[in-house]
């Protein structure tokens, strides 16, 4: 019989099977595809991997969040392969408990939310015309999927060279450590699979985090009050086994231990009360779609009525 442990916040078996069984299909789905490469049409190959990189985004969340054993050295090596090349799995950890940390009291912040999209107030005083466009387009649907992942990820390689620069030994050992496990990914990929590193990155990688950009393209907005600024979007069945029930946003930040399979209950359980205090349930990608392909979804820079902390 699988034991079971207590956890600060939520009590899970010692090994998720579910999250198990996703785990097998991202890895063995990837070494799949990237082995028949050559012998699959390009535009078979080039989707499937990066659904499966995106789905790998999605199961690294799960295993910061205590997923799926009750041993985090053990859900680290699961989660650690960077197969989308550009996030140290360290880093992503670090961040994403900074994000959740408070109980909410930060989200949105951009002082003190890595995952924010809004800037600080007054960013944009005196910027360039083409700027302020780039700023307004990252705000809309269609700018968010085009360019958002160019800027998430540019913005992110500053930060950290900005570290790297200012003499930081514990940080420049996380990226040794992941430029090696880089190595192992692009050794498979390019050396043995023979995929154009440029081909990877633009048609695998670069969708895959679109895709991620989707998902968070509405999930947290400004306000004063903190339980008003997560926003659980309602989707299909792919989307949802693609995110992992993460679209499913405030039962996730109102139960972050929770594994992703128990979700859509807590959820069902929650919605109702959400929904009646004045909580944000958007009821699709598609109508984010139809509101807002070029019309700003949030304000780009950080509102000042919202930066107080309840």
């Amino acid at each position: 019989m699988i034991s079971r442990v207590k956890n600060s916040q939520h009590e899970h078996t010692s090994v998720e099977i579910p999250t198990i069984i996703v785990a097998a299909a991202i890895y063995c789905g990837f070494l799949v595809v990237t082995w028949s490469f050559d012998d699959l049409p390009l535009m078979v190959a080039a989707p499937v991997t990066a659904l499966l990189l995106a789905w790998h985004s999605s199961f690294q969340h799960e295993t910061i969040h205590g997923h799926p054993t009750n041993s985090r050295r053990i859900n680290t090596l699961f989660g650690w392969p960077p197969l989308s090349l550009w996030l140290p799995y360290e880093v992503y950890r670090e961040t994403h408990w900074r994000h959740h940390r408070c109980k909410g009291r930060r989200l949105t912040q951009p002082a003190d939310d890595p995952e924010s999209h809004y800037l600080p107030a007054g960013a944009l005083s005196g910027a360039a015309p083409a700027v302020r466009m780039i700023f307004w387009l990252n705000r809309t649907f269609a700018g968010r999927l085009i360019l958002g992942p160019a800027l998430s990820v540019t913005r992110f390689w500053v930060a950290e060279l900005r570290r790297l620069t200012a003499g930081e030994p514990a940080r420049l050992r996380v990226w040794i450590r992941h430029a090696a496990s880089v190595a192992v990914v692009v050794a498979w990929v390019v050396g043995v699979c023979h995929i154009p590193l440029s081909l990877y990155v633009a048609a695998m990688i670069y969708p895959a985090i679109a895709l991620g950009q989707l998902r968070s393209f509405a999930e947290h907005r400004a306000h004063a009050d903190a339980k008003f600024r997560t926003v659980s979007v309602e989707t299909n069945w792919l989307f949802r086994l693609l995110f992992l029930n993460n679209n499913l946003h405030i039962a996730h930040h109102a139960k972050p231990s929770m594994p992703w399979y128990e979700l859509p209950s807590a959820w069902r359980a929650m919605r109702h009360g959400a929904i009646g205090v004045g909580m944000t349930v958007e009821p699709g990608y598609r109508s984010l779609l139809s509101r807002h392909f070029l019309r700003p979804i949030i304000a780009a820079e950080y509102p000042a009525a919202s930066a107080t902390v309840p």
